[in-house]
């Protein structure tokens, strides 16, 4: 079965069970743990949440900030990078 016929499937039954609160939080429970598992599997993958929280950390460490008229290659070079 190719995706586009999965999703038109997954999106027919969606549709069978709309109207029925109780099989719609049993999905939403389900497919809550495929992407808790899909995560495990992909360290790379993170909440909204969780990407502003490590941005708030990293901005409580050092930063350096380009001169004027800088180029990157003299920036690394006056923060001892060799070129």
């Amino acid at each position: 079965m190719t995706a586009i016929e999965l999703n038109a499937q997954i999106w027919r039954n969606m549709a069978e069970i709309a109207d029925d609160e109780p099989l719609m939080q049993k999905l939403a429970n389900y497919l809550q743990k495929l992407v808790k598992a899909k995560k495990a599997e992909d360290p790379t993958l993170m909440t909204k949440e969780e990407f502003l929280a490590r941005v708030d950390e990293a901005k409580k460490g050092e930063s350096y900030a380009m001169n004027p008229d800088e180029t990157l290659t003299d920036f690394l070079k006056r923060h001892g990078y060799e070129i």
